[in-house]
């Protein structure tokens, strides 16, 4: 069983930045892959930025220049540094752990709201 503990979610003007950051339970190179996904009310959720065992790191085409997905060995956690952020950017963000199982594990989501 793996726990995921999101944080850094809030409220940013348009053009502003976050930085989520989200901490493991288990050590995060027991993942096949560590996660950024989002969704908005009446929406799907949807993949925002992956980052596999092997460092490989894949982004959403909405989010391509703007987001960075990065990790710590040693903290254990999972980042997501968003900038240049725009109001159709606002959701809940969770993060995801998917094991080499192939059991997907979830956060309980941080809320970004991006609003003048």
């Amino acid at each position: 069983q793996v726990q995921l503990v999101e944080s850094g979610g809030g409220l940013v003007q348009p053009g502003g930045s976050l930085r989520l950051s989200c901490a493991a339970s288990g050590s995060i190179f027991s993942a096949n892959a560590l996660g950024w996904y989002r969704q908005i009310p009446g929406k799907p959720r949807e993949l925002v930025a992956r980052i596999g065992y092997s460092g490989t790191r894949n982004y959403a085409d909405f989010v391509k220049g703007r987001f960075t997905i990065s990790r710590d060995s040693a903290k254990n956690t999972v980042d997501l540094q968003m900038n240049s952020l725009k109001p159709e950017d606002t959701a809940v963000y969770y993060c995801n752990f998917w094991s080499r199982t192939s059991v997907n594990y979830w956060g309980q989501g941080t809320q970004v709201t991006v609003s003048s």
